[in-house]
């Protein structure tokens, strides 16, 4: 399974899913074509799954063009058939879609969007989360709200902590920059910002990241740690209201 980060518009990664041993290609989160035709042109690839986390235009705003020009299929959470362009495949939540020779679980993680899912590949231990958990970061809460949010990220939290975590933007800078305002003494995450450093320098990627490390070092998935809560003056709160808290600080950071 070889997975290519593609970047798109600003700030965006599309992912191109080449299952080698069966031939499946897939594309998690086209936010435009162009690069996405670009790099299978090169690699002499046909696409033949559109992948959508979710319904925002930084999403899917290459779903059209490219299920025309590869007559590939769309694939989206049930609820959101009629916000998700050319959607073929409605999926539901636990619910185990094939893709070539792996096993994929639909994972519904609202917050973000009322209608976000992840892709986890189970026996590769790969998860698409899209814009729910990004590296040393959480999505911004739209259409949901904390509760939902807080509900969705602790379910990525019991998935195996091997497995790898591939977000929907590159944040993780700016992301390290706050969890350090609030967490600086985390001696894990002063290791991370500076291989984050170190490949933002040279234009590099920060993802994937694991989700052992995201563990250790994205305050967001620690508002269940006492020494976090200590730093916030908030011992002894319960877990949801520290969640509201940090993300309401990250949100006028």
């Amino acid at each position: 399974m070889q997975i290519t980060p593609i970047p798109c518009l600003t700030d965006n990664y599309a992912y191109i899913i080449n299952d080698k041993n069966s031939g499946a290609v897939g594309v998690v989160d086209p936010s435009e074509a162009k690069p996405i035709i670009s790099f299978l042109s090169k690699n002499k690839l046909k696409l033949n799954y559109i992948l959508n986390t979710h319904h925002h235009f930084d999403h899917i705003g290459g779903n059209i063009e490219l299920k025309k020009l590869y007559n590939a299929e769309v694939l989206g959470f049930i609820n959101d058939k009629h916000r998700i362009p050319g959607i073929d495949i409605l999926l539901k939540d636990n619910e185990k879609w094939v893709f070539g020779n792996s096993q994929v679980k639909i994972l519904h993680i609202p917050g973000h969007t009322l209608g976000h899912i992840c892709f986890f590949f189970e026996r590769e231990k790969i998860a698409f989360t899209g814009d729910t958990l990004f590296s040393l970061g959480c999505g911004r809460i739209f259409e949901g709200d904390h509760n939902q949010m807080l509900k969705s990220i602790n379910r990525i939290k019991k998935l195996p902590k091997d497995t790898m975590i591939y977000c929907g933007h590159e944040y993780t800078y700016k992301n390290a920059e706050f969890c350090m305002k609030y967490d600086g003494d985390n001696v894990n995450l002063k290791s991370k910002f500076e291989r984050i450093k170190k490949l933002r320098s040279s234009n590099s990627p920060t993802v994937p990241s694991s989700l052992e490390d995201e563990l250790k070092s994205n305050i967001f998935l620690r508002c269940d740690q006492n020494d976090l809560k200590i730093k916030l003056n908030m011992e002894n709160e319960d877990d949801f209201k520290v969640f509201r808290k940090v993300r309401d600080l990250k949100d006028s950071f």
